[in-house]
């Protein structure tokens, strides 16, 4: 199986550059990703962890 993929990857022009593309998008979305992490505020990031054990909101969901 492995090989047909292969037989018929090696076919396709230009084949090499979708993994490099690949590579850079996951590599800009974690270096973005990075960088919001430590400058998101501390306020936002408290109120997000809150959310979960807050009564309030389960009462809304109930409705």
């Amino acid at each position: 199986m492995f090989k047909f993929v292969k037989g018929y990857l090696e076919s396709i022009d230009g084949v090499a550059t979708y993994p490099m593309i690949s590579l850079l998008i996951f590599f800009f979305f974690f270096v973005i990703l990075f960088l919001w992490v430590f400058t998101a505020s501390k306020k936002h990031i408290t109120e997000m962890s809150e959310m979960p054990l807050d009564t309030n909101n389960q009462q809304n969901l109930e409705l």
